[in-house]
């Protein structure tokens, strides 16, 4: 079996992400508000479980605006187990079949000190430029928006508040006062095609088509992009470009998923096949860490794969790469 580098996102901890999710086709994801409070139920649990910090979001009929800053699992799997528990239960409460959504998911990396307060304000003005609000008051009362909670009207465990009203001034209060004044100021602006796509860098399929445009004048049909300045797209494309070698060196060895596995156990004197079975012994799960660590961020192997090949579920293996970090 050969190992392909994994097409992913750049998905260090801590990176700001625009995230949009669109129905496919321009199907609506969600029909009421039962759909909605679902929608959120499973964004609050999963905040927790992987200490991904969401600092905006507007829901619309047929999409959806998140923007966050990405935890120790990363955003590909945080949006993993957002679409697909919503998605099966959508369709099984709609009775319909097939993709909800749109492809993957579209994710900028944002340079935070330049676009986070633009970013917010973009995002949790969504309902007031779609017209589903028509005035400021309105905006302050709609449910399905950040803005409401930013401003006082509802609690939210699972919106980093605190954290967005820290930039408008140490004082709640006139922090919320300062807040509403600049969203109000952002009005007359109206769509931003800049900010839901900065146009720098395109690339279709991951990190390897990005590598790809350097030098090059050509833009593509895009899935991540990046939003800033000059020095901030070179620091992400050297990240991207260090990791994408590290990864072609990996599998210019030819080692397989069955050969590393192989080795590892042999080195610590563990069966390959209680490892498979999902053995539960210290020594075993501390192997299956060292295994996970180094086919997923070394050789660039998917969570899924992972899982197939070491005993245990996708989860249990964003866990075990938690922990083996930790050890770092």
């Amino acid at each position: 079996m050969s190992i392909m580098p994994r097409q992913a996102r750049l998905d260090a901890l801590g990176t700001l992400h625009h995230v949009m999710i669109r129905g496919i086709e321009g199907t609506d994801i969600f029909c009421d508000d039962e759909d909605r409070g679902d929608f959120t139920s499973r964004i609050s649990a999963l905040v927790e479980r992987t200490g991904t910090r969401i600092v905006a979001w507007a829901f619309m009929t047929n999409h959806v605006h998140l923007l966050l800053f990405s935890g120790r699992s990363g955003l590909s799997s945080f949006m993993r187990s957002l679409l697909t528990g919503y998605a099966i239960r959508f369709n099984r409460r709609h009775q319909r079949t097939g993709h909800l959504f749109q492809n993957r998911y579209k994710s900028i990396i944002c340079e935070e000190d330049v676009y986070l307060l633009q970013l917010i304000r973009y995002i949790h003005l969504n309902p007031l430029r779609a017209k589903i609000v028509k005035t400021i008051e309105e905006l302050d009362r709609y449910r399905w928006c950040g803005h409401r909670v930013l401003v006082g009207k509802e609690k939210n465990d699972w919106l980093d508040t605190e954290y967005v009203l820290r930039q408008f001034g140490r004082d709640k209060g006139k922090a919320i006062v300062a807040y509403r004044k600049f969203l109000q100021e952002g009005i007359q602006e109206g769509h931003r095609p800049d900010l839901v796509g900065g146009g720098l860098i395109r690339s279709l399929g991951g990190w390897s088509q990005v590598l790809s445009l350097k030098g090059k004048s050509e833009k593509i049909e895009y899935d991540s992009r990046i939003l800033g300045g000059g020095d901030f797209v070179r620091k992400i494309l050297t990240d991207a470009d260090k990791k994408l070698e590290r990864q072609l060196q990996y599998r210019r060895r030819k080692e397989t998923v069955d050969d590393v596995i192989e080795r590892i156990c042999k080195k610590h004197g563990i069966k390959e096949a209680e490892l498979r079975e999902g053995g539960k012994r210290r020594e075993v799960t501390k192997v299956r860490r060292e295994i996970a660590y180094y086919l997923g961020r070394e050789m660039g192997v998917t969570m899924a794969e992972i899982a197939r090949n070491v005993g245990v579920g996708t989860s249990a293996v964003v866990m075990a790469l938690k922990q083996k970090e930790a050890e770092e």
